[in-house]
């Protein structure tokens, strides 16, 4: 038998749109030919068009979804190809397994999601199923899971399943809590924070935009002195405008987010803080 490397199972995936498991098995089936394998894998329905993974997926539906006692959450995006499969009602029950899946899981690896059993098939089985009904390249972009035994954490998916939002929050809130915790989330899903607060922003994030600042005030002719205080002073409204605590609330422009969740801690007696947050849109870039 021929001998099967990770390169040649990478490349039948890539033509296929088939996952890892079910490519190593085709390869092993065909000798180790990409043709054989790929005739493998349409049989079994796993791979219905050659080369889907040349095709373009940009569109498909984002899913937020979370335990009974909040406490545990999982996000997920899965692509397809046209909004005529996103809107499908067999293919959003299919990325409603992957994402209840994934939070029952709590896992990361993708693999084990596929290989996890719903009644007599496994997840790669419904997702072959999938491929084959609908003949188009369909694929979990991505997934992420939030645990906070001892919290709560809020959800919105904006109408649509195009953009969903997961916060989370250290400690158990009150019922009133809850709503403005919602209306955090969809804070979260207008002005697209990047960070908590300043001390979580990326340094090189920060680095770029003190850089920016600077060349742009010696390029007025200003020295460089006055370029860096001008630096910081620019570097004070990126903070305002990019974190999550010292965005202006949405639905009250004369508080702030910190403001809101001063809000919350009040209502629940405690110390309440947003230790977290994930914000999926659809077919955004990934950094």
């Amino acid at each position: 038998m021929a001998t099967i490397t990770p390169q040649m199972v990478k490349d039948l995936r890539e033509r296929t749109g088939a996952g890892m498991a079910e490519c190593k098995k085709a390869l092993e089936n065909s000798d180790g030919t990409m043709e054989g394998a790929i005739e493998f894998l349409r049989k079994r329905g796993a791979a219905s068009v050659e080369k889907r993974a040349d095709r373009s997926a940009n569109e498909g539906i984002v899913v937020a979804m979370s335990s009974s006692d909040y406490t545990d959450a999982a996000i997920i995006e899965v692509n397809c190809e046209t909004d005529f499969v996103a809107r499908n009602n067999e293919f959003v029950q299919f990325v409603e397994s992957i994402a209840s899946t994934v939070l029952s899981s709590k896992t990361s690896e993708e693999e084990k999601v596929w290989n996890t059993s719903i009644g007599d098939k496994t997840l790669a089985n419904l997702r072959d199923e999938i491929l084959s009904k609908f003949s188009e390249k369909i694929e979990l972009r991505r997934f992420s899971v939030l645990s906070q035994p001892s919290g709560y954490i809020a959800s919105y998916i904006h109408p649509g399943n195009k953009l969903a939002v997961l916060v989370e929050f250290n400690q158990p809130i009150s019922e009133n809590g809850k709503v403005l915790a919602r209306d955090i989330a969809m804070q979260i899903a207008a002005m697209r924070p990047i960070a908590v607060n300043r001390e979580s922003v990326d340094t090189t994030i920060l680095e770029k935009e003190i850089e920016i600042y600077k060349d742009k005030a010696l390029a007025d002719g200003k020295s460089p002195e006055i370029a860096e205080k001008i630096a910081q002073g620019q570097l004070n409204k990126f903070y305002q405008e990019n974190c999550l605590l010292e965005q202006a609330f949405v639905k009250d422009t004369k508080l702030t987010v910190k403001d809101v969740v001063g809000q919350i801690a009040a209502d629940a007696g405690n110390t309440v803080t947003i230790t977290s947050f994930k914000r999926f849109a659809l077919g955004e870039l990934i950094s």
